[in-house]
């Protein structure tokens, strides 16, 4: 692992040539996303990923669980430049997704509503009308999701849209949703069974040392299947869908795993979470290679020549800054910072930026959606550039004293859960 130097910085900077290489590329982005906005506008679904450096959606999706993230960059640069064009055209992008709110056919509702309405409300005044829908909006939005629960088993747990069976690492990441919305006046029922969820999580997708479901510390699979014949909910196998298999580590999911448990520890004190969050970190820390962008996946046989994925590092990164900030006192702290820093130096290198190459639209290069699939490979995806505006956000905050919480959607806040 290679690092940002920091030994020389008071506490809290950023490396001047970091500081200046970020606000250039918000200048990129602001040209780059400009562009997009004129052919991707908000009567036309949101693309997904780049092919040929266009913006692309597949027809007929059996999901559709990125469209937030599109208005969130928007949100994002509104936040970062100040620029009324953005809030005008982050609004337009986030008013269409309000139907979603009722969607039971998802489990991704926290990346749509976080991303776009969460983002929305932190960019409004306390006395502005406007806050009271946008929060009965999220708070409807996790609702409606901590109904898709599998209660069957001892320890119940918000199934994915594969069915009742399946439990995702992907859903740590959406149960922010029901965190911030148990602490904002949703009932009672929808923070336990976020918790209850994060710890089935952390019993069958993160592997600890010697428990049966791997040799290492800290890497996490992609799926979790469960018996749901005549009520009973055994646990009975791991699966992926887009990692290379049960057995190995599909880096977005450790990332999601990453960020998830330190919102998870944010929102509610609960230890194991902190416990389960530093043991993905350590994971994350100790494998990736020395630019902190890992392999798409850490088992996968062709390493060194298989793809990267830019989109798990910007993720990534976003989660150690969040758990370097919620547990600044812990010995990896340092390096969590050191590693985010990094994460971001690379990112905004040449070699990832797509504004600075021609013909290009997306934001950030090197991304992968769905690699046995062959699916987004190499260009830009929708979720690694809003992960990569937000990484931006979080860098540029060291600059005002400390890692500050950032937003009513993308940091925690505490609830008071009852007895689970």
């Amino acid at each position: 692992m290679v690092f940002v130097n920091t030994e020389n910085l008071p506490a809290g900077e950023l490396p001047p040539s970091l500081r200046h290489r970020l606000d250039e590329v918000l200048r990129l982005c602001d040209v780059s996303l400009r562009h997009t906005t004129e052919s991707w506008g908000p009567d036309r679904p949101a693309p997904i990923w780049t092919e040929g450096g266009a913006w692309y959606r597949q027809p007929d999706m059996w999901t559709d669980w990125t469209p937030g993230f599109y208005a969130g960059q928007m949100w994002l640069l509104y936040k970062l430049l100040k620029d009324d064009f953005w809030a005008e055209k982050a609004r337009e992008h986030s008013l269409p997704l309000l139907p979603r709110r009722f969607d039971r056919d998802v489990h991704d509702l926290g990346f749509i509503f976080l991303s776009s309405y969460g983002r929305w409300l932190e960019q409004t005044e306390e006395d502005d009308p406007v806050r009271a829908e946008l929060v009965d909006t999220i708070v409807t939005a996790a609702t409606v999701q901590s109904e898709r629960w599998n209660g069957a088993a001892d320890e119940g747990f918000i199934y994915s849209f594969n069915g009742p069976q399946s439990l995702f690492i992907d859903i740590m990441m959406n149960v922010r949703l029901l965190f911030w919305a148990a602490a904002n006046g949703a009932d009672s029922r929808v923070g336990e069974r976020a918790i209850e969820h994060a710890r089935t999580s952390a019993r069958y997708l993160v592997r600890r040392a010697g428990e049966g479901l791997g040799e290492e510390d800290g890497s996490v699979a992609h799926e979790a299947i469960f018996n749901t014949e005549q009520g009973r909910g055994e646990f009975r196998c791991l699966s992926t869908q887009q990692g290379y298999s049960p057995f190995t580590c599909w880096a977005r999911g450790l990332a999601w795993a990453i960020y998830g448990y330190a919102y998870a520890y944010g929102a509610t004190g609960d230890e194991t979470f902190l416990e389960t969050a530093h043991l993905c970190a350590g994971y994350y820390l100790l494998n990736t290679p020395g630019d902190c962008v890992p392999y798409w996946d850490y088992g996968a046989p062709g390493i060194p020549d298989e793809p990267r994925d830019s989109s798990a590092a910007a993720i990534a990164g976003c989660g150690l800054l969040l758990l370097a900030e919620l547990d600044s006192g812990v010995p990896g702290a340092g390096d969590y910072l050191r590693t985010a820093l990094t994460i971001g130096a690379t990112l905004s290198s040449d070699d990832y930026l797509g504004p600075k190459r021609e013909g290009e639209e997306g934001l950030l290069l090197g991304g992968v959606y769905h690699r046995p699939r062959g699916w987004g490979v190499g260009g830009a995806v929708m979720w690694g550039d809003y992960f990569f505006l937000e990484l931006i956000e979080r860098l540029l905050s060291l600059d005002d004293g400390s890692l500050k919480p950032l937003g009513p959607g993308e940091c925690p806040v505490r609830f008071e859960p009852g007895e689970v």
